[in-house]
């Protein structure tokens, strides 16, 4: 016995919905076929959102008719009248703004220590020792987060290789980046590339307040935080708002930059905030051709600095052509292999050794 349109209509007819109407009163069915034994249709939804609440409905139309007496397979598509809602659009992240009050020093939570690292002038590979060191304590096995805090110049998402803007699932927390086994957050993920942050104190503050408080860190065994050149409000404000370890000071061993690098360490030490040691940067050049070394900055100044404030020298880098393209390519010379990145794992088992991280 075949089945004809006639018979599938009438079962159909016996599919109501919550109001008692039928399927086909409702005028809900479309492109019907009988093909022999086979039967296709398909149920036309007034709209996406009554179509997402008619999947049990779909359900029994489909076995009322494959139940009819000749009906082999019925195939039932529901559709929906007119386009589907659109997406909602992700919450709204701002950075910036003026801070919440603090009762006290804070740290994020799952953070086992903070450590600042600084200098008293800019240009002096501050951001590329930050870079480099979190991804050799990161091969350490250490578990590590690098926040861009220099905000009106963060070069970190130039260095780490990675520039997206983080996502954030309630318009408050926000979802940090991952980059070399370090995670990773900057001010230049939330800016376009090139603007100007033309901000005044407060809204550094609240900046900074952000970038540690709302971001899921996770657990880290260390936070190292990339401070802007200088004893400004920034460096004011993670000091004093921050549960910090203490502090690492990157310098040249030129005079004029030590004259800075004296500034910075008395910055830390007026703020209560321990220096762990000092990091010599371009301590010497060596030819790549002759292999003979030269101190175009001078010989010795940061170690002499640290001998005088009795604190460790972590350790001396040199000038080096590779460690420059690797960060302008987005990869610390630390996640490779070779002399460069030899030394930046000497400083981070240095680090881990005296227990520091």
């Amino acid at each position: 016995m075949s089945v004809t349109k006639a018979d599938v209509e009438a079962a159909l007819e016996r599919v109501a919905l919550p109001d008692g109407k039928s399927l086909v009163a409702h005028d809900m069915i479309r492109a019907l076929t009988v093909d022999g034994s086979v039967v296709r249709f398909v149920i036309e939804a007034p709209s996406a959102e009554v179509a997402q609440a008619m999947g049990p409905l779909r359900d029994a139309a489909e076995k009322a008719v494959a139940d009819l007496p000749g009906v082999t397979r019925a195939s039932v598509a529901l559709t929906a009248h007119g386009p589907a809602p659109k997406p909602k659009a992700p919450p709204s992240l701002k950075i910036g703004g003026h801070p919440k009050p603090q009762e006290r020093p804070t740290k994020p939570a799952g953070v086992k220590s903070i450590i600042a690292i600084g200098s008293g002038k800019g240009g002096v590979g501050k951001s590329t020792v930050s870079s480099n060191l979190a991804v050799a304590l990161a091969k350490a096995g250490k578990r590590v987060g690098l926040l861009d805090a220099d905000i009106y110049g963060p070069s970190q998402p130039r260095m780490m290789g990675i520039n997206k803007r983080p996502a954030s699932p309630d318009g408050k927390t926000i979802i940090p980046l991952q980059a070399h086994g370090v995670t990773l957050m900057s001010i230049g993920f939330m800016m376009e590339e090139g603007k100007a942050v033309v901000w005044r104190g407060p809204m550094l503050m609240g900046a900074l307040q952000q970038m540690l408080g709302q971001v899921q860190w996770g657990e880290l065994d260390v936070l190292l935080v990339d401070l802007p050149p200088g004893t400004g409000d920034v460096q004011l404000t993670l000091c004093t708002k921050t549960e910090l370890a203490g502090a690492i000071v990157v310098s040249t061993p030129q005079d004029v930059a030590l004259i800075d690098a004296r500034k910075a360490l008395d910055m830390f030490g007026t703020l209560k905030t321990p220096v762990l040691g000092l990091i010599e940067n371009m301590a010497m050049f060596v030819c790549p051709d002759c292999g003979s070394q030269h101190e175009i900055f001078g010989q010795g100044g940061v170690k002499a600095e640290a001998d005088k404030m009795g604190v460790p020298l972590l350790g001396a880098l040199p000038i080096d052509l590779e460690t420059r393209i690797a960060g302008d390519m987005g990869t610390p010379i630390a996640a490779g292999e070779g002399a460069m990145a030899e030394a930046y794992g000497e400083i981070a088992q240095g680090l881990i050794a005296r227990g520091i991280v």
